[in-house]
């Protein structure tokens, strides 16, 4: 166990970790700050600061969807960088191979799959042709904004301009903070 002195009290680093773990995770399970704060004999005030403290990002959670997309790892990096909460970015390549490597069945439950995790985000962004923009619309019943990469159908992976894609990403974050 780790202690600080500060004056004439011991401190316990072990002690804090588990009082903020406990806040956390009763704040992650629905509680308000003053329920967590009653239940932990706290002062809700603290609880909004420690909140303050650790906050990374605020609003909604985003998803991106994209493919064929050529430049994979660029754009993986920079909707990591954003602090995207889920990704589903593919080559052509790894399109067909999911298509390839199912049968009827098991390829409509994997799509339906997808498409149900998809949904628990309150914003999607889709790389893809206007086509595919507006099919995701209608399926995911979600707010759902698009990048135009190309004319459908797209049937070669396709470079996402960087400098677009970060754009849209900054102006996201900035209306949704």
């Amino acid at each position: 166990m780790e202690f600080y002195r500060i004056g004439d009290k011991l401190i316990s680093i072990h002690k804090i970790q588990v009082m903020v773990e406990k806040i956390l995770r009763l704040r992650m399970e629905g509680y308000s700050q003053q329920e967590a704060a009653q239940r932990l004999k706290l002062d809700r005030s603290f609880i909004s600061r420690l909140e303050s403290l650790g906050e990374v990002r605020k609003g909604s959670r985003v998803a991106v969807v994209g493919f064929p997309i050529k430049n994979k790892e660029e754009v993986s990096r920079i909707l990591q960088e954003a602090g995207v909460d889920y990704q589903l970015i593919w080559t052509e390549e790894e399109r067909q191979q999911f298509v390839r490597d199912k049968d009827g069945q098991k390829l409509l439950a994997e799509v339906f799959k997808i498409v149900g995790e998809v949904r628990e985000y309150d914003v999607v962004v889709v790389l893809g042709s206007r086509y595919r923009i507006r099919v995701s619309e209608a399926m995911l019943d979600r707010e759902v904004i698009g990048l135009v990469i190309g004319e459908s159908p797209i049937t070669e992976d396709v470079y996402v301009d960087p400098q677009a894609l970060q754009k849209l990403m900054d102006n996201l974050s900035n209306v949704k903070a």
